[in-house]
């Protein structure tokens, strides 16, 4: 499972990213996390559904240096999406 996570709150600063990292390592996760220009913190990371879900919960709560206000998670489908046309709607064969 591939996940998009988007950290709000007081993220920056506070060594949120090494944290991040250790996070992920202890649950041998793949990814990678970066500080964005408007004060967030921007992560992708794959793993299993299992560990995953472990990575989330962890990122809700953020290491005790920081204050974690909202978390945004989207999850990133495992097979290529097939392509969108202007005005064409189709169905398309299960993956």
């Amino acid at each position: 499972m591939l996940i998009h996570i988007k950290v709000f709150g007081r993220v920056q600063g506070v060594g949120f990213r090494a944290w991040t990292r250790r996070e992920a390592m202890a649950l041998d996760l793949s990814g990678w996390v970066r500080n964005r220009i408007g004060g967030a913190v921007e992560i992708m990371a794959e793993g299993s559904t299992d560990q995953i879900n472990l990575f989330l919960s962890a990122c809700r709560k953020g290491p005790s240096y920081g204050r974690v206000d909202r978390v945004e998670a989207v999850c990133i489908p495992d097979a290529p999406l097939p392509p969108i046309e202007q005005g064409i709607f189709t169905t398309h064969p299960t993956v």
